[in-house]
């Protein structure tokens, strides 16, 4: 069944060209994502710190909440990552702050944070191409319904 609803939505997909962002579309998201990369360097470079000096820190949050909307217009599961990131600071900014004996950090605090981190430097990662990616067409953002509707169901062994 899903073969065949996906199969005419696929062929429209690769027909059907992208649209593209007007310069103004493109300089603002540009700009959103310099603010967004520029706030999470700066949270990376102070949990790299804390590893390195045990000293805690406050990450800062308040660029990814200014522009949230330029990046949700252009990928909005992108935002959703970004939100997910921006939502687990407390968490990790707990960690960093729990001290055990002589001043050591606890190995699921330790985990929280480099967690954290990592996720941080792979959303950097997809926010930095976002710009020079081209905005889904009608008909890629029907096929990505679809293909949320019908997963590929393989045949259990």
């Amino acid at each position: 069944m899903n073969r065949i609803a996906l199969a005419p939505a696929s062929f429209l997909a690769r027909v059907v060209p992208r649209r593209r962002r007007t310069p103004e579309e493109q300089a603002r998201l540009e700009r959103a994502v310099a603010a967004i990369d520029r706030e999470m360097a700066a949270n990376l470079e102070l949990v790299t710190m804390f590893m390195q000096t045990k000293q805690s820190a406050v990450l800062e949050n308040a660029a990814q909440h200014a522009w949230r909307p330029e990046i949700a217009a252009a990928d909005p599961g992108l935002a959703a990552r970004l939100d997910a990131l921006y939502a687990a600071i407390p968490e990790a900014e707990s960690a960093m702050e729990r001290r055990g004996p002589a001043g050591s950090i606890r190995p699921e605090d330790r985990a929280s944070v480099q967690r954290w981190e990592g996720e941080a430097r792979t959303v950097g990662r997809e926010l930095r191409r976002l710009p020079s990616t081209r905005p889904a067409s009608w008909a890629d953002r029907l096929l990505g319904r679809l293909r949320s509707r019908f997963p590929d169901r393989t045949p259990a062994e």
